[in-house]
């Protein structure tokens, strides 16, 4: 499964957003894959990402296992199922 976390750097957001990333490697030995949305317009314009930040799971052929969206980051044992450890 692959889980990507999407959000633009040097936003108001953003620290929380790094925070978030870091508490969840620190627990759970897992680093997310880190998205701009800038960069990956088909990516987002595919899996219809149109708020930052998003976190999404995807299963082994493409297809949305999980979906978060918004300031309010989920909570870390509920994106942690989706990953391979």
């Amino acid at each position: 499964m692959r889980v990507i976390c999407i959000f633009r750097d040097n936003q108001d957001y953003s620290r929380s957003v790094f925070e978030w990333l870091e508490a969840f490697r620190r627990q759970t030995g897992v680093e997310l894959e880190i998205m701009d949305p800038d960069k990956n317009p088909g990516f987002c314009e595919t899996y219809d990402i149109v708020e930052c930040p998003t976190i999404i799971a995807l299963g082994n052929s493409g297809e949305i296992r999980g979906f978060w969206r918004g300031r309010n980051l989920p909570l870390i044992n509920e994106v942690s199922y989706y990953t391979d450890k």
